[in-house]
């Protein structure tokens, strides 16, 4: 079942890439998002096979591995395929929901114009790389 624009809008709000917007551009991009839900187990990426979408979690937990080795969980208001959207290559890890997942899937295309024609947007998910990167960095992985 598909929740309401309102919904979404609302919840897009509550998420730090999204502090910057107006409820007007939140309103815009609760429309262009498609709502997806994956059960538990179920595998939502596959490292080195295509990936062409940006999600948002908005419940539930993902596992994270790359090269058979686990690099953590993602909850709400984190998200995943921005490194396979963005460089236009194949997913770096495996994404499988650990818990049933509920998600917002943003287009690859859709994600690269909305990121040049809103950049404190581009700014919050650099800082939100610039985190992760750092995470894995000092956790040796």
């Amino acid at each position: 079942m598909r929740s309401a624009p309102d919904d979404i809008t609302e919840t897009l709000a509550t998420l730090a890439i999204f502090a910057d917007l107006t409820r007007p551009e939140l309103e815009k991009v609760a429309h262009s998002l498609e709502e997806r839900y994956f059960a538990q187990d179920e595998r939502v990426l596959r490292e080195g096979l295509s990936g062409s979408s940006f999600y948002i979690i908005l419940e539930g937990e993902a596992e994270l591995a790359a090269r058979g080795k686990r690099l953590g969980t993602l909850g709400r208001g984190d998200f995943f395929g921005e490194i396979s959207v963005l460089l236009g290559e194949p997913p770096v890890a495996d994404v499988i929901a650990a818990r049933p997942l509920r998600c917002l899937v943003v287009p690859g295309d859709l994600l690269r114009e909305f990121l040049q024609t809103h950049p404190r947007v581009c700014y919050r998910l650099l800082v939100a790389e610039a985190r992760k990167l750092a995470n894995v960095t000092r956790r040796g992985a």
